[in-house]
């Protein structure tokens, strides 16, 4: 796609919103909310950018698997980011609430693949044995676009609204767990603030799975063995503050946990 004007200044709005850590206006108001190859135009620049400062990409994040996450957001269909390595913290570790921005926090479940996916009309067969392990997951989500006054153009622009990620230390073949029915609740605290199961990630995460395949080897750039995929969340995401200490439990999965500080 031809890097237009309205891409140009979509991307940098973005970037220097994150820079300064301070929100920007909708870009949806630059590159419209119909096409959106223009805002994973916008998503690559930035990217782009991203890794020619050292940044090394570790896989992808699958956004919007979940109704109840859809209906917040006010979308109707999955997206995707990529994922960073500077973007991980440690399970049971923190981070500082100035290093994110309108944070928000959601249990997911990770894969982990042990070979390449490539090919076209990928399905639940080719995912399954292409997986090397499963675990829990935190992801931490962020809008640089002020109020998560957002739709579809303005997320997927915005590396679909990733910031962070904690992964579990539990890893399990996909024949020990029950992807479809396996329990999730997510406390802060001693306070359950989420909860959820496998199906509520648009039916099984091997779907979302199946449908971030299938996306990424059309855009020409296939899954790979080693890679990192955030699935999508089994419920609801919850508001983020300093003080905050959230752990997720997924069945089968164990625990995953992080704090959030001044």
């Amino acid at each position: 796609m031809k890097l237009t004007k309205s891409i140009k200044e979509a991307a940098k709005r973005l970037w220097e919103a994150n820079e300064q850590k301070e929100t920007c206006p909708p870009v949806r108001e630059l590159i419209g909310t119909e096409d959106i190859e223009k805002a994973y135009a916008v998503q690559k620049i930035n990217n782009d950018k991203r890794a020619k400062k050292g940044a090394r990409m570790l896989g992808c994040k699958i956004g919007l698997t979940s109704i109840a996450v859809q209906k917040q957001l006010g979308v109707d269909q999955p997206d995707f980011g990529l994922l960073y390595n500077d973007m991980e913290v440690f399970n049971g570790g923190e981070i500082s609430v100035k290093e994110l921005m309108q944070a928000k926090v959601e249990a997911e479940i990770a894969f982990v693949l042990g070979k390449d996916l490539k090919g076209k009309q990928l399905g639940a067969a080719d995912i399954i044995s292409a997986v090397d392990y499963a675990l829990a997951s935190i992801e931490i989500v962020g809008s640089r676009v002020e109020n998560w006054n957002i739709r579809l153009n303005d997320t997927i622009a915005d590396n679909a609204s990733a910031s962070h990620f904690v992964l579990g230390h539990l890893p399990k073949k996909l024949s020990e767990i029950d992807l479809v029915n396996c329990k999730m609740v997510m406390k802060n605290g001693r306070k359950k603030v989420s909860s959820g199961t496998g199906a509520d990630c648009m039916g099984s995460p091997i779907n979302a799975c199946v449908w971030l395949a299938n996306k990424m080897a059309a855009l020409g750039q296939p899954l790979k063995a080693g890679d990192l995929i955030l699935t999508g969340a089994l419920g609801p995401m919850t508001a983020v503050k300093a003080g905050d200490h959230f752990t997720a439990s997924i069945e089968g999965l164990g625990d995953v946990s992080v704090a959030f500080t001044k």
